[in-house]
């Protein structure tokens, strides 16, 4: 029989469809990807091709060579622009509207055309995550920054359209209604208990076990109880801390190498699969709180929304969570 499961950070209910589950096995990948070049001379993100694209907010340079490591400038295409005002405008006193006023840049992960993070030595990923720290503190002064949102999309299933690796990130003029939820709900929670609510899923995982996939000094690693997709991930840490920007330099090392190994299984146990990430932090001026906790949420691309999940808002997954972390657990990676 199948059970329904509700998510506790947002409440929202998914379906565990035990009787047409999958086993971990069958998602994995068929298909391989074509071979990719080291470098490809059309490709804007691969060195020598800077021109290609807007100047730099962000390089890390080897200090010998200068060649850099690591790179970040504004979107060619970008969804939103500093440019314009924040003020609400009513249609008829009705429908609200304002300009669409931000910033969207894009991370350039390595020089090399065709070296997933996956695939990256700790220190690459280091180099990643103190990139994403680093532009976040330089644009939450921004007066209409309400919140930051860094994600990455990896494969056609994904989003992507230059498969040379990067990450994105968008500073938003309002707190999306998604974000908001997971507030509303965490803060709901430390008033009931004055607990914070993620700390407590992550021990409560803990203690049970079978949904951990990584556990290290300061991060856990884990398939949530109400996963929406098959093998969706969560990195979280232990330390309590609402937004990513607070996150120490001894932790972003840790954390590069839990997000390193555990991309490293998904790419040998699902065959590289299509995947999304996103960075949730504290929106700004909430970074101090004490009910919220900033995660790392994976979301492997392994089957598609259908007319249920559009109308109902509940999704269907037919993994079970207990199983792929128990998969995960099972893929030996150095």
């Amino acid at each position: 029989m199948s059970e329904i499961r509700q998510d506790p950070t947002t409440k929202e209910w998914v379906i565990i469809a035990k009787e047409r589950a999958k086993r971990p096995h069958d998602f994995v990948r068929v298909e391989s990807r074509p071979e990719l070049p080291d470098f490809l001379p059309s490709c804007p993100f691969c060195p020598g091709n800077e021109a290609m694209t807007v100047p730099e907010t962000l390089s890390y340079r080897d200090e010998k060579t200068r060649g850099w490591r690591v790179r970040a400038f504004v979107n060619k295409f970008p969804a939103l622009t500093p440019q314009g005002s924040t003020a609400r405008n009513a249609e008829n006193g009705f429908l609200l509207r304002l300009d669409g006023v931000g910033v969207h840049e894009v991370i350039v992960e390595t020089p090399v055309h065709n070296r997933p993070l996956a695939l990256m030595e700790d220190a690459g990923v280091i180099d990643v995550l103190l990139a994403y720290q680093e532009r976040y503190d330089a644009l939450r002064p921004m007066p209409f920054v309400k919140s930051i949102i860094i994600f990455k999309n990896h494969g056609p299933s994904a989003g992507t359209s230059l498969r040379h690796p990067h990450s994105q990130l968008v500073a938003t003029p309002i707190v999306p209604r998604h974000i908001r939820l997971q507030h509303e709900v965490a803060r709901s929670y430390y008033d009931d208990t004055g607990q914070c609510l993620y700390s407590d899923l992550a021990s409560h995982e803990l203690s049970v076990g079978e949904r951990i996939v990584v556990e290290t000094e300061k991060f856990v690693v884990l398939h949530p109880f109400a996963s929406h997709r098959p093998f969706e991930t969560w990195i979280l840490p232990k330390a309590r801390q609402a937004s990513f920007c607070n996150a120490s330099t001894e932790q972003i090392k840790e954390l590069a190498h839990v997000l390193r190994i555990t991309l490293l299984k998904l790419y040998r146990g699902l065959n590289n699969p299509d995947f999304n990430y996103v960075l949730d932090s504290a929106p700004i001026g909430e970074e101090d709180s004490d009910y919220y906790l900033w995660h790392l949420r994976i979301i492997p691309r392994l089957t598609k929304v259908a007319g249920f999940e559009i109308g109902s808002g509940v999704y269907i997954n037919t993994a079970l969570p207990e199983e792929t972390a128990q998969f995960m657990r099972s893929i030996e990676v150095e």
